[in-house]
């Protein structure tokens, strides 16, 4: 690479790390394994940064990327991997209540199947088109469709049972 390749280099990571990153934290639910998942993004456009340059189809190539690296990693989670059971944490009382959805949302989004959970954080929250989103995951814009239906409707059923449960006096966990 030239000293061009990487001042453009250096200014995408500046202004599309941010974005990235949210939108990996979003995907795997871990502020620790979105920063591995973007430099590991990041680290996989750089080595084809030159033809990427030529074909303008950087951010098409990152957010594909981002997303497939995602999803691999949940296809090939080894064994010594596999996660314990959440404990319950006891959660401070906030007098913001947009703190509580936002954590909520997070660990709905968690609950998620790999591929639903990336159709809905490309639809609603990437805010792309079906189009564009089913570019990002490779699959036909019926197959978006779908997921984001499939998604959306668990992510309502989950907000029932809590909006239930709430009623009783029990927080969510």
């Amino acid at each position: 690479m030239d000293s061009q390749d990487d001042d453009g280099v250096t200014a995408f990571v500046r202004a599309s790390y941010g974005r990235l990153l949210r939108e990996a934290f979003l995907l795997c639910g871990d502020a620790g394994r979105a920063e591995d998942l973007v430099q590991t993004t990041l680290a996989k456009t750089v080595v084809v940064w030159s033809r990427l340059q030529r074909s303008e189809g950087i951010d098409n190539y990152v957010q594909r990327t981002l997303i497939n690296t995602y999803l691999s990693a949940r296809r090939r989670r080894a064994w010594w991997e596999q996660p314990f059971n959440r404990l319950v944490e006891r959660q401070a009382r906030d007098e913001y209540v947009g703190v509580e959805q936002r954590d909520w949302l997070r660990r709905a989004l968690d609950a998620l199947p790999a591929r639903q959970r990336a159709a809905v954080v490309l639809r609603f929250y990437a805010d792309l088109s079906e189009q564009d989103a089913a570019l990002a995951l490779g699959c036909s814009v019926g197959t978006v469709k779908s997921l984001s239906s499939r998604g959306l409707r668990a992510l309502r059923q989950r907000w029932v049972e809590v909006d239930a449960t709430a009623e009783h006096g029990v927080r969510y966990a």
